[in-house]
């Protein structure tokens, strides 16, 4: 059993389909594993086991009589705490939100459960979601598994430490600036950030609503795949075949590279060198037009971040995490003249963008700039809290503002990842390509 806990979730699904795993068994597993943890209290916000048993009673049942809903039928994922959970506490990492239990599920969360899979628990997460690097002060700080003295990565930080520590086969995270892929690639994870509108947000407590994104953090491309599958209720995109033979990939040198650490470099390089000798040509572009988004980026998601906060802020402002209040208050001073300039500025950079990167299969860079910072820095050193966010989330924010779905696959490096840039709703042809970099890697 204990191999279950390092099996991806589509090799545990096979398994039920096979009658080679019971699914009340594997359930019982995770449960086991998460509530022996000693870092259990630092990744999970709270366990559900009673769902998960009843959900894992039915799937064994399904799976017995030959009426499976999916391939991860039976199979137990974990859920970011700002997730609807109905009769169980969602509070998105903050205390403002402390004693709040929702009705109904996230729309995602049903249509996950339609399809068979086993609610294990809500993990922590940056207090709403507002922070790249996953330390939370006011709930819990996960661990990297790399390093249990530095961060795991936010805002989906214990998302990624249930699946890296094993105790969860796959998890459902957010991302609005690099919120899924920071602590996939931090932890040696696959992390898809989906196309901004593609799932459905109803019951998903919210940061800025237009860059919002749910995505999964998994072992592999093909649990990254079928879990999209199941989040959103569609067939999951054919991943057989994939070549990187002939590709061409655009390596996006405008910023991406600027302030690059060591061990950050490395990775990618190691990884680029994998993808040319399979084949793939790599060609260096520069797109200038992206300087004036990304520096507009601050004053865009502080906006709808306050405008969606501000009452319930204002409030009870010292309830909250002084850092994240102050990148909230940021919205507070935004001209209504100044935002709508720099959507405007953003939606002509996309433009360029999509000329720019059109006879391309994908645009590649590393995912993040640097390594995980340790906790005890960031717990004293304000200013080195806010030069490391802002580095960590300047790369996967290119995703976000370009409108893209993007990829970070584990480079080999620990804590490294390599980023790959499709078009919009272009995730199956994004998946694809990286199941064939994946198998590069390896």
């Amino acid at each position: 059993m204990q191999d279950w806990l390092r099996m991806g979730a589509a090799a545990l699904g096979r398994g039920i389909g096979e009658g080679r795993i019971d699914p009340v068994a594997l359930t019982e597993a995770f449960l086991d594993a998460a509530q022996a943890h000693p870092l259990r209290d630092r990744i999970y916000a709270r366990l559900t086991p009673e769902r998960a048993r009843a959900e894992a009673t039915a799937a064994a049942e399904r799976a017995r009589l030959g009426l499976r809903r999916s391939p991860l039928d039976g199979v137990p994922v974990s859920w970011k705490d700002l997730f609807d959970t109905a009769g169980t506490a969602t509070e998105a990492g903050s205390a403002l939100l402390r004693g709040r239990v929702p009705a109904r599920d996230a729309e995602v969360l049903r249509n996950a459960t339609l399809a068979g899979l086993v609610c294990l628990g809500k993990t922590h997460l940056s207090e709403l979601a507002f922070s790249g690097l996953g330390y939370n002060p006011i709930t819990a700080t996960p661990p990297s598994v790399n390093d249990a003295g530095a961060v795991s990565g936010g805002s989906s930080s214990g998302a990624a430490a249930s699946v890296a520590f094993g105790l969860a086969a796959a998890a459902v995270g957010s991302d609005t600036g690099g919120s899924v892929r920071v602590p996939a690639a931090w932890n040696d994870l696959v992390g898809l950030k989906t196309t901004a509108g593609r799932v459905p947000l109803a019951g998903v407590v919210p940061l800025a609503a237009r860059f919002d994104t749910v995505g999964p953090l998994a072992r592999t491309v093909e649990d990254a795949a079928l879990m999209l599958a199941v989040l959103e209720g569609r067939p999951a995109p054919d991943l057989r075949g994939a070549r990187l033979a002939g590709a061409q990939l655009a390596e996006i040198r405008t910023i991406a590279f600027d302030d690059l650490r060591d061990g950050p470099r490395e990775g990618y390089e190691h990884a680029v060198a994998r993808l040319t000798a399979a084949g793939a040509e790599v060609v260096p572009i520069e797109v200038p037009e992206l300087a004036g988004p990304m520096g507009d980026s601050a004053l865009l998601y502080t906006s709808e971040a306050y405008a969606a906060w501000r009452e319930v802020i204002e409030a009870t402002p010292d309830a909250m995490f002084p850092e994240i209040l102050e990148r909230f208050r940021g919205g507070a001073r935004t001209l209504a003249a100044d935002y709508l300039a720099a959507w405007e500025r953003m939606m002509a950079a996309r433009r360029t963008w999509a000329a720019a990167t059109a006879g391309f299969d994908a645009v590649i860079c590393p995912t993040v700039a640097n390594l995980p910072p340790r906790l005890d820095r960031l717990r004293t050193e304000g200013d080195y809290y806010k030069t490391e966010n802002l580095l960590t989330l300047r790369n996967t924010r290119i995703g976000n503002l370009m409108g893209l779905p993007a990829l970070t696959l584990p480079t080999g490096v620990p804590s490294t990842g390599l980023q790959m840039l499709g078009r919009p709703m272009g995730e199956a042809a994004l998946l694809r390509l990286g199941a064939a970099t994946e198998a590069a890697l390896d």
